[in-house]
Parts: C-alpha cells; sequence; structure tokens
C-alpha cells in the first residue's frame, strides 16, 4: 500500500502532478491538511498538535489524532509511523522542505529512516524533490525539475557514476565537506545515478517562479 502524507511550509500546487488513487492511505499532518486542500484532496487522518492548523479550523468527518504540544517525535515523523503500521510500504511526502530550516532537515532524514527499514520514500513540494540513496542506484527521468543534485550524508562516498547529465561521473569519489555534485542537468530522457559505498541525497529542483 501506498500512503501520502501532506505536510506543512509552503507548496507549488501547479508543479505536483502526483495523487493518491483509491486505495492509497492519505494523511495530513497538522498544517499539511491546507496544503492538501490546495491539491484538491481530503486526507482521511489528521495528525498533529495543531498550534500550526489551529483549533478553529479542524475539520469535521477526519480521523483525528490529537499530539500534545510536549512530544519527542514531530507532527510528520508521528504520521510516518501511522503509515507504516497500517501496512504502507511506498510513502510521498509532500511538503516540508521550504520554511524552517529544522523542519526541512528533519524531513530529510526521515527519508534515511524510511530507506533503512526498507521502505521507498520521496519528498516533495513542486520546487524540490528529494529521495536517499545508500549504496544502490537510481533512475530519475527528466521532469519540471531542471536539476539534479548529488548531496553525500558520509564522509566519503565512493564509486560515484552519472550517466546521461550534462556532467557525468565514473567512479568518482564525493566527500560531505566539499559537495560538487551540484546543479546537474539530465540532458536526456532520464539520468542513471550509482553509489557504490555510500549515503546521498539526490535533490532534483527547479528555480521557483
Amino acid at each position: 500500500m501506498n500512503a501520502f502524507i501532506y505536510t506543512g511550509g509552503k507548496i507549488d500546487a501547479k508543479n505536483i502532478t502526483t495523487h493518491p488513487k483509491g486505495d492509497d492511505l492519505v494523511i495530513a499532518a497538522d498544517s499539511g491538511w491546507n496544503n492538501a486542500k490546495l491539491l484538491g484532496e481530503k486526507p482521511a487522518v489528521l495528525v498533529g498538535d495543531f498550534d500550526s492548523l489551529g483549533e478553529k479550523n479542524i475539520p469535521d468527518g477526519v480521523e483525528l489524532v490529537r499530539l500534545k504540544p510536549e512530544k519527542d517525535m514531530t507532527d510528520t515523523q508521528v504520521a510516518v509511523e501511522i503509515a507504516i503500521e497500517r501496512g504502507a510500504e511506498t510513502i510521498d511526502i509532500i511538503g516540508g522542505l521550504s520554511g524552517r530550516l529544522d523542519h526541512t532537515m528533519s524531513n530529510l532524514f526521515i527519508l534515511e529512516d524510511l530507506q533503512q527499514r526498507g521502505i521507498y520514500a520521496v519528498a516533495y513540494d513542486g520546487v524540490s524533490r528529494a529521495r536517499f540513496l545508500n549504496s544502490s542506484s537510481a533512475l530519475i527521468g527528466r521532469s519540471q525539475y531542471r536539476y539534479v543534485s548529488i548531496i553525500a550524508v558520509d564522509e566519503k562516498v565512493k564509486g560515484v557514476e552519472i550517466d546521461g547529465c550534462h556532467y557525468p561521473l565514473k567512479n568518482a569519489m564525493l566527500k560531505r565537506r566539499f559537495q560538487y555534485a551540484v546543479s546537474n542537468e539530465i540532458e536526456g530522457n532520464c539520468t542513471l545515478i550509482s553509489v557504490k559505498k555510500g549515503r546521498v541525497f539526490i535533490i532534483e529542483s527547479r528555480d521557483p517562479d
């Protein structure tokens, strides 16, 4: 089963073209309800302490998971755990990549946690799309995102190869303290990115309107 989790932060709705289908689990994390509504979606589950959505804006007719403001996990992290408990094998996280930097970084590392748990996940907001890769490969198709970057998580990432981009790489090493595989561009229909050893974020992006 696939789950869609709508979280807070600004989104570029016109560039979000992936939507839930019939049996998908749809969850909103606090003010992510507004982003879901902007995209024409109505989540079945609403999670949060509602510090950003506001009590008066909590809708009727939705399963409510109310959290205490004093908690160890963010609303988005709790939403992810609910999705997993209910059988999600893949997760789309919409929003959460703009605004507060601490939330953005937390959301990015949710992707790492999910990858380690065997769950495919991607996060996007219409300006950027991010996924986590650990000693593996990813085939990325040409899309509305102009740029593709590889951000090293480990101190050294070895055997990095990029095919199908303006700046190809062959058996390269990336270093966390010197990120040089940034702002590449896909030249054909797709690019193949491979990492022999190490962890990276693959981030597709476009310039905001």
